[in-house]
């Protein structure tokens, strides 16, 4: 599978037939920020936004959506909406902590095992997160349609594993906080460029 350059996105404003730019803010207990979130079209995955800066990806993070909007305006794009989702990263991380005990929140884990997906994509970490197999594809499924209570031990532990490896990944991920873009001149008089 090609890896998809996310300075591409910008550069190009679409990534192969393009994908549009949201803001995503993502309220955890160890980290909370705004992200900006790329949707794939087609069959085209969907991802974090991340840069590489000396050969290492790390994901822009910002307080509020409008600094993203203003990122994301000064490389030539716009956000597909004014808005931003908000993960609520909190309540999954609460569950965490006695799941046998505590009810799923049943949306809240299927957005953060999406968002886990997709970051680890975007950090080129999906080794951070546990491989999945059979029980991870059938515990989805259950997730997905409001069943997981009907979990299976298996399923249960596969999930917990999974949610807890993308907890630790958003927790230490390398990010750089309200990046702004300078503009500098490329030498040439009156022809200055965005970093």
């Amino acid at each position: 599978m090609a890896t998809i350059e996310m300075a591409d996105v910008f550069a190009s404003g679409r990534r192969r037939g393009g994908g549009s730019l949201y803001a995503y803010r993502v309220r955890g207990r160890g980290r909370s920020a705004v992200v900006l979130w790329i949707g794939g079209r087609g069959d085209e995955p969907d991802q974090v936004y991340a840069s590489t800066e000396d050969g290492h990806r790390q994901v822009p993070a910002f307080v509020t959506v409008r600094q993203a909007r203003v990122y994301a305006s000064r490389r030539g794009r716009r956000l597909a909406t004014s808005e931003a989702n908000t993960l609520e990263l909190v309540r999954v991380q609460h569950w965490l902590e006695d799941p046998v005990r505590r009810k799923v929140p049943p949306g809240a884990v299927l957005e953060t095992w999406n968002f886990f997906e997709d970051l680890a994509r975007s950090l080129h970490a999906v080794h951070r997160l546990p491989l999945q197999g059979a029980v991870h594809n059938s515990a989805y499924e259950k997730l997905f349609g409001g069943e997981s209570a009907a979990w299976t031990p298996d399923e249960q532990r596969a999930v917990l594993e999974l949610i807890t490896a993308g907890v630790e990944l958003w927790n230490t991920c390398p990010v750089i906080v309200n990046p702004c873009s300078v503009i500098v001149s490329d030498g040439e008089p009156g022809i200055p460029r965005v970093l």
